[in-house]
């Protein structure tokens, strides 16, 4: 699994829309958690949580199914909206793009110097080039 960034703060061509990482959470190496960097450099997490209730359907609800007693359960919107922090990391971390269309040897990584979550330089290489 991958975390995603977005990046609105000028990476390159490759890197403006959604790119993956591993590299962001220390011995994890990835749970499909969203990350932004803002123009001005500085890192961002995106915080989903509380934004949905887990329910357990009844019977006559939509999506209830009978056969399935113990799977009756989803997760439902509760109007709650997530929170944009700021994510204070100081490490190098690297990004793909998210679609890469190429060949592996052209396909493009971005090492980015963050340091108390705020962009200090950035390095794009290709898989070729190592």
């Amino acid at each position: 699994m991958f975390d995603y960034v977005r990046s609105s703060y000028y990476l390159g061509e490759h890197f403006s829309g959604n790119c993956q990482t591993k590299d962001i959470e220390d011995g994890i190496g990835g749970t499909m958690t969203q990350y932004w960097i803002a123009p001005d450099g500085q890192l961002y997490i995106i915080d989903y949580t509380q934004t949905a209730d887990f329910v357990e359907l009844k019977e006559g609800d939509d999506g209830y199914n009978d056969k399935l007693a113990l799977l009756n359960f989803r997760w439902i919107p509760n109007g709650t909206h997530g929170k944009v922090r700021p994510y204070p990391i100081t490490k190098y971390v690297t990004i793909y793009p998210q679609n890469w269309q190429g060949d592996w040897e052209d396909w493009p990584d971005c090492r980015i110097h963050f340091k108390n979550g705020i962009v200090q330089n950035y390095e794009i290489l290709t898989k070729g080039e190592k």
